[in-house]
């Protein structure tokens, strides 16, 4: 047998994957780990793909998605961003997200390449740097900085190779944000040595004490930044697979020519379902943002008191806190606490190698089960620090 593709054959399975296969062995599991609102899509959105399919659309939507849609994209990035996207030319509707990460990667990238992810990042964006022939570079955030990246740290790893920054505001894993101010830097630094941008932007409706800025709106980032975003996580949408891209028209075409031929376009009933997402999100979305800002709170503050230090985050739904001190690894923690308390968490060394000393807790679940999974960690936590007392006797 011929060998397969040496590409894919050496590319590491994900950290994640392991952990859930783990837990969905188990009972009584509280799972932290995943990425995933606990609410029903709304009402009123999936109503409006019943009556799609009830009134027929179920052939091929135009490639780049349907017109409505894409109108309605459009309406939304002005409204909430005060930025304007053709709709003809510069927005694509996508099967997710994860497809629009994809796409910009394989559309920007030529053999060699260097991409700068900002670290700790999404699992998804090295793979899919390698894959697309690309040389992910991680810039690492620092926990002092309140996970945000300095300028000067991406500068460190700017080479003659590097053809874009990658990054993800309101953060996963960390949940961290990054003012006007702050991102405004990078701009500088995109233009300076003439970098494109692709901004993850799909927690921007997940941010809690500040707007989001949508990168694209900088001083001379228009021309230069991928805006990746979707419809899962604020409209509780994951299982829909949904997501969309704005980008300037000579990349959007591009990225349309990958689109056409791997994806041919996005499903029409879940398009139809988008619509009704974005021309109700004022009376759907608040109320899911207040609930996750009520959790947070409650939820970071209980980490910190069951001893493992957590900075509190800005948007998304994450808690990102550090068991460092406990002696382990992330990767052990994340195990034991497992196996000892059925509550699972992600460790922070699956979103690279700064993620060390952490793990990811989704605080996307009720208060009822943040209440009980405080109360086993908080267990594990005394009977790590009992087997620690007893070993230092020993010694």
């Amino acid at each position: 047998m011929k060998s397969l593709s040496e590409r894919v054959e050496q590319l590491a399975p994900s950290g994640i994957r392991r952990f859930f296969d783990l837990a969905g062995s188990m009972e009584d599991v509280i799972s932290l780990g995943v990425g995933e609102p606990d609410f029903v899509t709304p009402w009123n959105v999936r109503e409006a793909s019943f009556a799609a399919l009830e009134q027929g659309y179920t052939a091929y939507s135009a490639n780049a998605g349907l017109v409505e849609l894409r109108q309605e994209i459009r309406n939304y990035m002005h409204e909430k961003f005060a930025i304007e996207y053709q709709v003809e030319d510069e927005i694509i509707v996508t099967t997710g997200a994860s497809e629009g990460l994809d796409l910009a990667f394989r559309t920007l990238i030529n053999p060699g390449d260097e991409i700068i992810v900002v670290e700790p990042a999404f699992v998804s964006y090295a793979p899919l740097i390698e894959l697309a022939g690309g040389i992910p570079v991680a810039a690492a955030c620092r926990p002092e900085d309140g996970f945000a990246i300095l300028p000067e740290t991406i500068e460190a790893k700017i080479t003659a190779r590097t053809k874009a920054i990658i990054f993800c505001f309101p953060s996963n894993p960390t949940g961290s944000v990054m003012t006007r101010d702050q991102l405004a830097d990078l701009a500088l630094l995109a233009n300076k040595h003439d970098l494109y941008v692709i901004s993850d932007e799909i927690y921007a409706e997940l941010s809690y004490e500040e707007e989001a800025t949508c990168f694209a709106t900088l001083p001379g980032m228009r021309e230069r930044t991928i805006v990746i975003n979707g419809f899962s996580k604020a409209f509780a949408m994951t299982g829909w697979r949904l997501g969309f891209t704005c980008a300037p028209k000579e990349i959007t075409e591009c990225m349309l020519k990958v689109h056409q031929y791997g994806m041919m376009c996005a499903p029409t009933l879940v398009q139809f379902a988008g619509i009704e997402a974005l021309r109700s999100r004022h009376k759907t979305v608040p109320d899911m943002v207040r609930s996750y800002r009520q959790r947070r709170n409650y939820f970071v503050k209980a980490l910190n008191e069951a001893g493992l230090p957590t900075h509190s985050p800005g948007g998304a739904f994450y808690a990102f806190p550090y068991i460092g001190d406990t002696g382990l690894t992330s990767e052990a923690f994340a195990e034991q606490l497992l196996l000892a308390e059925r509550v699972a968490v992600v460790p922070g060394s699956v979103f690279g190698a700064s993620g060390e000393g952490y793990v990811r807790a989704s605080y996307a679940s009720s208060i009822e089960q943040l209440q009980e999974a405080i109360h086993r960690i908080s267990r594990f936590m005394q009977q790590l620090e009992q087997r620690t007392a007893v070993a230092d006797r020993l010694t």
